[in-house]
């Protein structure tokens, strides 16, 4: 004889609500984590998660609990190495960082790649560097690509930013981390001729996107007219937007805008600003 499993309608509710419930539960720790320790260049990141430069101290906690309870989500695990580092825990950073690499975190794995290229926390090992670098870069990760290309050759062969300026070609179609590092090696015509036309085109894509540095680099060109037409108003919306994002160089900018006369000691040291 068949038989089936039934509930009363009650306990069907209750069963279907600690389910339902238990699922939200999950997803509130990412929520959370995202909200105060995502990275703003993890390519991870979902585009509608703003993202932190820097986690604020009074978050610390909060993101070290949520975070680690989400950490079945890689990018949780590397947000969690994040907040073990910026509380000064750098064992449990690495440890945070290896098991979101293992994941599959390009972002964890540049993390590990630069405690091994300085040796913070872990004997220097350049070729292990390398190889995390590497790894990032091949998956388009363009921290991973222009930390590769930082480091020197073998038998000290010098650094290849020719390299480094093809590879951001290819992640800059997407990832606003790529536009604003390619627009950097234009300014500064590293790695191919200097273009202040095309890094003010790729830093307008990235701020599209938020990216603070983006953001205070489009206020910088469009305060001094490069790349593009002068317009100061701009800028200071520019430098607001990143300020806002928490970058310091824009909040030096707003700063210097608003106070544009300097007092400086005998050996041409800045003492302060003078604003009127």
């Amino acid at each position: 004889m068949m038989t089936r499993s039934f509930c009363v309608p009650f306990a069907c509710l209750l069963l279907l609500w600690s389910s339902a419930d238990s699922a939200h539960a999950q997803s509130a720790d990412l929520v959370l984590c995202d909200r105060v320790a995502a990275d703003p260049a993890d390519p991870d990141k979902p585009a509608d998660v703003k993202g932190v430069t820097s986690i604020a101290p009074s978050d610390l906690s909060t993101a070290i609990k949520f975070c680690k309870q989400a950490s079945g989500s890689r990018r949780a695990m590397y947000a969690l190495g994040r907040a073990y580092a910026a509380s000064h825990q750098p064992a449990d950073a690495l440890a945070a960082y290896r098991k979101a690499a293992d994941k599959g975190s390009t972002s964890a794995m540049v993390e590990l790649g630069v405690a091994y290229a300085t040796g913070s926390g872990v004997q220097k090992d350049e070729a292990q560097a390398r190889k995390l670098f590497e790894k990032a870069a091949n998956a388009g990760n363009p921290r991973g690509i222009s930390n590769l290309a930082s480091l020197s050759g073998g038998a000290g062969a010098p650094a290849d930013p020719v390299r480094a300026r093809d590879l951001l070609s290819r992640a800059a179609e997407t990832n606003a981390e790529a536009q604003y590092q390619l627009g950097m090696m234009m300014a500064n015509g590293a790695g191919g001729p200097k273009d202040d036309v095309a890094a003010r085109g790729l830093f307008e894509k990235a701020a599209a996107q938020n990216h603070p540095g983006a953001l205070e680099q489009l206020g910088a060109f469009a305060q001094a007219g490069r790349g593009g037409a002068q317009d100061s108003a701009a800028a200071k919306s520019y430098y607001q937007r990143a300020a806002d994002l928490g970058n310091a160089d824009a909040k030096a900018a707003l700063k210097r805008i608003e106070c544009p006369f300097v007092l400086k000691d005998k050996k041409g040291a800045l003492v302060s600003n003078l604003c009127f």
